[in-house]
């Protein structure tokens, strides 16, 4: 190994390769429940050629690579459960070219959230892309690769639908490209072509290293506005949601349900952003959304909360500070936020496993969904926070993880960016063929199985 490490500090300066026991303890572990996996070094490449040549390496001498982005994922999808090398991306983070009529940007595999975000502001006020509830140094790759959701997902969808083309190296050094990127110079599409980019998307870096991806933009309005729904009965939601998202007018709706503050407890909110390029625009698009929910408001059974100017601007703000508030509520830096995908109409399921398992654990909680597209899907979320201190408060933690996902499965859910138990879960209730066909895959694509070996594994 020593050897070996001498052979990556060769590719990409000494500066950019470590094995000494604090960098490799930093990166053994997340903010989530999982167990630390040490590493046995960490690198930074600074171009798609540094990773070529680090996986060449890597395949000759059946090392195994861990691709990291920002580290955020919470779920311990970046430990090194099999030791080897992780590949901390975070060098190669430039924004490379942003296209203001097709509306997409072309960014490096590093590339965080909050670089393109601010690049738009200075560079292309007109234009924003889709910002996740995420501190902003999640990367835009790591983001769209697990499945992510973020602020403009109603108008947009999940993260890896606004994914346009990627750059990937592949386990054996192969460059390669998916979407129109590999045609022609520009990166608006992965039609018409066989989409490629599947192959990465969802498989927990077991399958390539991202280098390059573009990324659907969309217009940054002048006029930005928000309204609350609230009910108190869950079984209305799945209709209030199908009504409001038919409107077609909102970027981003959350519901949210939470014990703290004290007025929120056995509400059950759903904040709806939307925007404009007047203030008559907006205030038509205020007046539909509005009027595709009357019937509850006239029944008084539901309603729009009342929201002074300066408590709205607080709900506007992109990323919310809400979430990363809650993160640290039981102190000691522990937090894993996992979701389930499903269909809407299990909203009212979904939410009472939640209450069931906060009581049986006694775990601090949070609540709440992503709707994506027009009522497609939507993203449920539990979030749990935890002292990382507290060996007890962690067992606890763990054991309403994975209550949770046993839930989500059975209600008809896929439990999201899964860690290892819930993978193995996943695995066991997924068709064998469809289980088989994804060994094939990786048996192809990665034939000495070097990346993030035990991840989709039975």
């Amino acid at each position: 190994m020593n050897d070996f490490i001498r052979q990556l500090a060769d590719i990409t300066g000494s500066g950019f390769v470590s094995s000494e026991p604090e960098e490799r303890y930093l990166y053994s572990m997340d903010q989530g429940t999982m167990s630390p996996a040490e590493p046995d070094a960490v690198i930074m490449p600074g171009s798609t050629e540094e990773v070529r040549e680090i996986m060449l390496l890597a395949n000759k001498h059946k090392v195994p690579v861990v691709p990291m982005g920002g580290g955020l994922v919470l779920s311990g999808l970046t430990r090194a459960l099999h030791g080897g090398i992780i590949l901390d991306m975070k060098r190669m983070n430039r924004i490379l070219q942003i296209n203001p009529k097709s509306r997409y940007a072309v960014v490096e595999g590093g590339a965080s959230e909050g670089m393109l975000q601010a690049y738009l502001k200075k560079h292309h006020p007109e234009l924003k892309h889709s910002m996740p509830d995420a501190p902003p140094i999640a990367t835009l790759a790591g983001n769209i690769c697990i499945h992510g959701s973020g602020h403009l997902s109603v108008l947009g969808g999940f993260h890896s639908d606004m994914l346009t083309g990627m750059e990937v190296v592949l386990p054996t050094g192969d460059i390669m490209r998916t979407g129109s990127c590999s045609i022609s110079p520009d990166w608006f599409a992965r039609a018409p072509l066989p989409d490629l980019s599947g192959l990465f998307i969802g498989w927990s870096g077991t399958t390539g290293v991202v280098t390059k991806l573009g990324i659907r933009l969309f217009p940054s309005y002048s006029h930005n506005d928000m309204l609350i729904f609230v009910c108190e009965d869950a079984d209305l939601m799945p209709d209030v949601i199908s009504r409001l998202t038919g409107t077609q007018v909102a970027e981003d709706m959350t519901p949210w349900m939470t014990p703290k503050p004290e007025w929120a407890r056995g509400f059950l909110h759903i904040n709806i952003s939307y925007g404009a390029h007047s203030k008559k625009e907006l205030t038509f698009k205020r007046n539909l959304l509005q009027a595709s929910v009357k019937k509850y408001s006239d029944q008084k059974i539901a309603g729009f909360l009342p929201m002074p100017p300066t408590e709205k601007s607080r709900f506007l703000k992109i990323p919310s500070p809400d979430l990363v508030k809650f993160a640290d509520i039981r102190k000691g830096g522990g937090f894993e936020y996992v979701g389930a995908i499903m269909a809407i109409e299990h909203f009212a399921e979904a939410y009472r496993a939640g209450l069931q398992i906060a009581r049986t654990y006694n775990v601090s909680y949070s609540m709440g969904a992503r709707i994506i597209g027009a009522g497609h899907a939507m993203m449920f979320f539990y979030a749990y926070a935890f002292n990382r201190a507290d060996p007890e408060d962690i067992k606890l933690a763990q054991h309403a993880l994975e209550a949770t996902n046993t839930a989500a499965l059975e209600i008809g859910g896929i439990p999201w960016k899964s860690e290892l138990p819930a993978q193995k879960q996943i695995i066991n209730k997924m068709d064998q063929n469809t289980f088989n066909l994804m060994n094939q895959i990786r048996s192809v694509l990665d034939p000495n199985h070097i990346m993030n070996p035990g991840n989709w594994e039975k």
